[in-house]
């Protein structure tokens, strides 16, 4: 039988973005890339993945383009699977989908199990809200669907001051 790793995604971009996807540890970075692609409905392009300590830091990058590096250089993704860099609940990993304009996904490890013989892997087991424009930062959909800063903040949007008050101190 073989060993399942769900992955919780967030952006940063729309707090109320949420994936949760189920893979087999034996998939490449590569493949799990095209699936997320797949997934969010964007369009080919160059991604990376990292490695993150429990702060985000990116530690080390695996790239979707070999690049031919050395030791110390980006590995390819097509080359490493998941099981050989997730070991731990919570490890971390950063999909760095747009380079340059440095956007990224987090994904978190949730757990691991057994998989589903009747199941196919990779799939997407939760979805919350619109991904962001793949493109274009300012087109996210979290102004539509809210945030949570947002719904905190609407009962003062109205707030328009008060004429009396001296601000000049």
């Amino acid at each position: 039988m073989s060993m399942v790793f769900r992955f919780r995604m967030l952006s940063d971009e729309n707090d109320r973005f949420v994936r949760d996807y189920e893979v087999l540890y034996d998939t490449t970075l590569f493949d799990f890339h095209r699936f997320i692609l797949s997934s969010l409905e964007y369009e080919d392009c160059m991604a990376s993945f990292f490695t993150a300590d429990d702060r985000w830091e990116k530690l080390r990058e695996f790239t979707s383009m070999d690049m031919g590096s050395g030791d110390d250089g980006p590995e390819a993704m097509e080359r490493v699977t998941l099981g050989q860099i997730v070991h731990n609940h919570r490890d971390r990993l950063i999909y760095l989908f747009d380079l340059f304009g440095d956007r990224a996904y987090y994904l978190e490890l949730a757990g691991a199990f057994e998989a589903d013989p009747e199941a196919s892997y990779p799939r997407e087991i939760f979805a919350q809200a619109e991904a962001p424009d793949q493109y274009d930062p300012s087109k996210t959909n979290a102004g539509d669907e809210g945030s949570i800063f947002d719904d905190a903040m609407g009962d003062f949007s109205d707030f328009e001051g008060d004429d009396a008050y001296d601000d000049e101190y």
